[in-house]
């Protein structure tokens, strides 16, 4: 193939797996389900007598499939893009490749197109089901080819951006936490200058050319109407080929790092050669510039220690907080200066759902949820691939220690995205910008992002010791996470729309909660199930539902608590069995 052989193995062997076709299948039927569940909060049991009532449902599922297949590309694109070079970084493998007479374009333009092909076969196993729509009527072809589009372009730059990232940072949470900031820190800029600027500048906003191609009559035209979205994907297009040039020029100026020439230049220099006994003889003597060498202490728990007090996860950290707290300044500079759109109005309201300033907090926490998810995952992930949590087996280190200090280390190093979105609740509290957020519901919402924080932890280092190899354990723990997030405002979307006829739509509401629980139990329960987890799966989306619609209802200690019950008890679940039988965990049974 033209791109080279990576992506030519990609393709050979991805078919080989029952993972691809099961994900295709079941990405298939989660639209189908979603369908029904639509179908019935809208239409119900009812009879439809005019053709078109069926046009307008079709158009409304057709807008709710089309953002949602955006953003779950989006976030997996990038996500798969930028976990297949970590792995390559971590299991000391990229420098293997770089030794051989690959090109640049063929090892960039390679691992870019093998990350993505999952993802490309989950859109094209989409076609049809919105091919299906056009019978139902209220949408065109080229709306539907025009979306299709859209959605291709930006994937594919959302994985070039992923990639440049990878090949650039050396530890897995940078190059992760760089990934998912750059798309948000994207989007927010691209739709604030369409705002302001209007015209050609909304075309760098996929979300902005994906609404234009929903709702072409809101377009302000004379003429014949025509749906066409070019210039979005043409600027999608040309910022993926830009990202992708830029990582063909400079792969081999990032790769190997600066680290392996270190590593190099001191096992060449004088004295290398000397044995052992030598060696430790020497160092606790060393003597620099006339000042004796200081050794750092210690502490009684050495994980931990290692986890607050050493630069396990790069040098660089301190730019990935500063870009994430200047992020969320900006959102709520914005949301502080437009109070009027948090009033008690249902116009005012996002989906009919929350307030812009409430929903704009909501983003802020979600996105610490996910990189506290993903620091826990890549701390464990980064001791498999380095060939350390072996000698952490062996030691005299017990499990509750290794494992409270993972848990404490992930806290510590993502302190200022768990504290931001806190200090922002409190802040719009005092302030009143949202008018609904008195003492009593801000103590609640921090008590249920404080669990739900834990949760995001607990989760990311179960997924770290139930999967093997690294891009599954972090595919699988932010999936979940992200899957769950969608999940859930899908979900409010959908008691929103059937909030007149509750009891009709409760048939449907059951059959998508049983599909999450059969979801979040595969994911659970990988390698070792329990009846802990099981329950886990089973309470964690009937519980999540009972406190969506307690929220809709105006329910405020109802949320927190069962919020706190189903997630605090899925972390318990998570937590307990590692700390107390720490090889079964792991996969090293007896069986083993």
């Amino acid at each position: 193939m033209a791109v080279g052989p990576i992506f030519e193995r990609e393709v050979l062997t991805t078919p080989r797996r029952l993972s691809h076709y099961v994900m295709r299948a079941g990405f298939v039927a989660g639209l189908l389900i979603l369908f029904y569940s639509l179908r019935q909060a809208t239409i119900g049991f009812q009879d439809v007598v005019f053709a078109g009532d069926v046009a307008s449902f079709s158009a409304l599922v057709f807008r709710v499939f089309a953002l949602l297949q955006l953003t779950l590309s989006l976030f997996f694109a990038t996500l798969f893009a930028a976990s297949v070079v970590a792995q390559e970084k971590d299991r000391k493998t990229l420098i293997l490749l770089l030794m051989t007479d690959l090109r640049n374009y063929e090892l960039a333009l390679g691992k870019l197109l093998a990350s993505l092909l999952n993802v490309g076969v989950l859109l094209a196993a989409s076609w049809p089901v919105f091919a299906l729509l056009r019978l139902l009527g209220g949408v065109t072809w080229q709306q539907i080819l025009w979306s299709q589009a859209i959605v291709c372009a930006a994937t594919l730059a959302a994985g070039a951006w992923g990639s440049l990232v990878a090949f650039w940072r050396e530890k897995t949470f940078q190059t992760i936490a760089i990934s998912v900031l750059g798309v948000a820190v994207f989007l927010l800029a691209a739709h604030g200058l369409g705002v302001l600027l209007g015209g050609a500048a909304a075309v760098l906003s996929p979300y902005d050319g994906l609404l234009k191609v929903l709702n072409p009559l809101d377009v302000d035209r004379p003429g014949v109407l025509q749906v066409s979205a070019w210039p979005t994907v043409l600027a999608m297009l040309v910022l993926a080929g830009g990202l992708s040039q830029l990582t063909v020029v400079m792969l081999r100026r990032w790769n190997p790092s600066k680290e392996v020439y270190q590593g190099v230049l001191e096992a060449a220099a004088p004295g290398a050669g000397e044995d052992a006994a030598a060696e430790e003889a020497r160092i606790p003597s060393t003597v620099v510039a006339g000042v004796q060498r200081k050794h750092r202490q210690v502490w009684n728990q050495p994980v931990i220690w290692r986890e607050m007090r050493t630069r396990a996860y790069g040098r660089r950290m301190i730019w990935i907080k500063l870009c994430y707290v200047l992020l969320a300044v900006l959102v709520a500079a914005v949301s502080w200066a437009r109070p009027e759109s948090g009033g008690g109005g249902g116009g005012g309201l996002v989906l009919g759902m929350v307030s812009a300033p409430a929903f704009a907090v909501l983003g802020i926490g979600i996105l610490s949820l996910l990189l506290s998810n993903a620091q826990a995952v890549t701390s464990i992930t980064n001791e498999r691939d380095g060939r350390t949590l072996e000698i952490l087996l062996v030691t005299d280190l017990r499990p509750w220690e290794f494992m409270f200090g993972k848990i404490g280390g992930a806290v510590w190093n993502a302190r200022e995205m768990l504290l931001l979105p806190l200090l922002l609740v409190a802040a719009f509290c005092a302030g009143g910008v949202i008018p609904q957020l008195s003492v009593e519901n801000a103590i609640y919402v921090a008590v249920g992002y404080t669990v739900l924080t834990l949760f995001a932890v607990a989760l990311g280092l179960h997924a770290g010791l139930s999967y093997e190899n690294s891009r599954q354990a972090i595919a699988h723990s932010l999936g979940t996470m992200f899957f769950l997030c969608v999940g859930i405002f899908v979900f409010m979307l959908l008691l929103v729309e059937a909030r007149s006829s509750f009891a009709i739509q409760l048939q449907s509401f059951i059959l998508f909660i049983g599909f999450g629980s059969l979801g979040l139990y595969s994911s659970l329960t990988h390698r070792n199930p329990s009846n802990a987890l099981t329950m886990a799966s089973l309470l964690l989306p009937f519980l999540t539902f009972y406190a969506i619609t307690e929220f809709l209802l105006g329910g405020n200690l109802g949320v927190c608590f069962w919020i706190c019950m189903a997630y605090g008890f899925a972390a318990v679940a998570m937590m307990v069995p590692a700390m107390n039988d720490f090889d079964i965990a792991l996969g090293r049974n007896a069986q083993e």
